[in-house]
C-alpha cells in the first residue's frame, strides 16, 4: 500500500488596494481582488475537492482573500506569515498536523510575495515537477495565484526539494 499524500496549495493574496494612510498590514482588498478571491476558491474546489486546514497570514488582504474564496476549512490566523521567510514558512508547514485536531491532507496557505514564489520552487523537485508551472513561477508570482504541490512526506518532514510541483494557476 503506498503512502497517502499531502497536498499543499500556495495561494498569494488577491489584489489589493493602497488607500491613502493605511498601513500595509491593514490594506484591504481592491473590487478586482474581491472577484478574484471568489475565482481562487472556485479553482480550489473543482481541482482538488476540498481543503483540510488553511494557514493565513493576520494582514486584511489575507484574511479578505480567505473569506471571498469561500473555503470553510479549520484555520490558524499565523502572525509569522506577514513578512515571512522561506524558512519561516517551511517551519509552519511542518507544525501544521500539532496545529489541527484532524488529520491535514490539503493545506492551503494564504500569504504574500516573494515567499510564496521561493517556497513553491523550494520544495519543488526539479525531476518531478511540472517544468512549464516552475517557469511561470519565476517569472511572475501574481495576485491570486496558487501554486500546487504534493509529496507522500508527512508534513513534518517537507523540505527543499522534496515535493512535486503540479500546477500553477492564476484566478483571473
Amino acid at each position: 500500500m503506498s503512502e497517502p499524500h499531502r497536498t499543499l496549495l500556495l495561494l498569494r493574496h488577491a489584489k489589493s488596494d493602497y488607500p491613502d494612510g493605511v498601513v500595509d498590514h491593514d490594506r484591504p482588498l481592491s473590487s478586482r481582488g474581491i472577484r478574484e478571491g471568489a475565482l481562487a476558491g472556485e479553482w480550489i474546489r473543482a481541482t482538488f475537492g476540498g481543503v483540510d486546514a488553511v494557514l493565513c497570514s493576520t494582514a486584511t488582504r489575507t484574511r479578505q482573500t480567505l473569506e471571498r474564496t469561500g473555503i470553510t476549512a479549520p484555520v490558524q490566523f499565523v502572525d509569522r506569515l506577514y513578512d515571512a521567510t522561506a524558512g519561516i514558512l517551511i517551519e509552519e508547514i511542518n507544525g501544521v498536523q500539532a496545529r489541527f485536531d484532524d488529520e491535514v491532507s490539503t493545506l492551503l496557505v494564504i500569504g504574500h510575495e516573494p515567499v510564496m514564489s521561493s517556497v513553491a520552487l523550494g520544495l519543488a523537485d526539479e525531476e518531478s515537477s511540472n517544468s512549464a508551472a516552475a517557469a511561470q513561477i519565476s517569472q511572475k508570482y501574481p495576485t491570486s495565484s496558487i501554486a500546487a504541490l504534493r509529496s507522500s512526506a508527512p508534513w513534518d518532514r517537507w523540505a527543499l526539494r522534496g515535493a512535486e510541483l503540479t500546477e500553477f494557476h492564476t484566478a483571473r
